[in-house]
């Protein structure tokens, strides 16, 4: 068991819990299609979080077998088994083409649109890490280019429930641009961490054009453009969803709070469990987003309607 357990930690599987984030589009679907909600559908949501997990891996792999020689300018990464020596590379790469093949069958086996939307998170996977494309290595490129599985993800979930139609617009940006939000902070804390410009350009070449405050200025851009998005899907769709933004930009404030720190959790999301105060707002959060999505509340809707106010009140 002990020479296969280098490989699982290739595959990550503690980071399968990023598939959660299907669940902002599996929501929106049953809010529009509240029909859909059936146990078949359920059967076919767990099948297509089975289908993403396979994918994610696939990456996963894919991103340790080109990244061995980088990672040992790391400080932590330096410990992954290729670096390490734990695991051979011909394996790896075995592995990788398994995990490929068996995530992508999975996923157009449940239906086209979720193979293709699944496909589509693969090639971001293939992009992001091989040269001379290679993203990774372009400033805000990496940032935009990784935190693309977010919205991807969502698509996913939307698409898992049988829907046909795509998910709406400002819905897939939003999301987008929250991951980004998520993905440079990441950025921040790691450049903060490492201290050193060269020795963390030697780690990420995108590193080399970063500054914390261009780091900081692409924050504030990404969270912006969430804000907007965000604001138009409410006001379009779902007004009572404005009563969770004051959670929701607690969780998001508090985030950054963290990547100031010099805990390694942001930087490495599958040990923000380990952040209580943060786990239990993100909570909270995602509860009032998923009873407002489906709770009416008229007269709450009725005080921002200025032809529903009294007559007087307008004069």
């Amino acid at each position: 068991m002990h020479r296969l357990t280098p490989y699982l930690r290739l595959m990550r599987p503690d980071n399968w819990f990023k598939n959660i984030f299907m669940l902002p589009g599996i929501l929106p679907a049953f809010y529009f299609r509240p029909d859909l909600l059936s146990w078949a559908t359920m059967l076919a949501l767990a099948w297509g979080f089975a289908a993403a997990c396979l994918i994610a891996s696939s990456n996963y792999v894919f991103n340790e077998i080109l990244d061995a020689e980088s990672d040992h300018h790391h400080p932590v990464k330096h410990n992954r088994p290729l670096v390490a020596g734990t695991a051979r590379a011909s394996v790896a790469w075995a592995l990788w083409i398994v995990l490929s093949l068996a995530g992508v069958v999975l996923g157009f086996a449940l239906n086209v649109r979720f193979g293709v939307v699944g496909f589509l998170f693969w090639v971001a996977g293939i992009l992001y890490n091989v040269p001379p494309i290679r993203l990774k290595n372009i400033p805000y490129c990496d940032v935009l280019s990784e935190s693309l599985n977010n919205p991807l993800r969502l698509a996913l979930g939307w698409y898992a429930t049988g829907l046909g139609s795509a998910p709406p617009l400002s819905m897939f940006m939003a999301y987008w641009m929250f991951g980004a939000f998520l993905m440079a902070a990441k950025r921040f804390a790691e450049f903060r961490m490492i201290g050193n410009v060269q020795q963390a350009a030697r780690y990420r070449k995108s590193f080399l054009r970063y500054t914390e405050e261009s780091l900081m200025e692409s924050i504030l851009f990404y969270v912006t453009l969430f804000a907007l998005m965000s604001g138009f899907f409410i006001a379009r769709y779902r007004f009572e969803l404005i009563l969770a933004t004051p959670l929701v930009a607690l969780a998001m404030a508090y985030y950054l709070h963290l990547a100031y720190k010099p805990s390694i959790t942001v930087q490495y999301p599958e040990l923000l469990y380990r952040e209580k105060k943060l786990v239990l707002i993100v909570l909270a959060a995602c509860l009032a987003c998923s009873i407002l999505l489906f709770v009416d509340l008229p007269f709450f809707n009725n005080l921002f309607d200025p032809w529903l106010l009294p007559q007087r009140t307008l004069r």
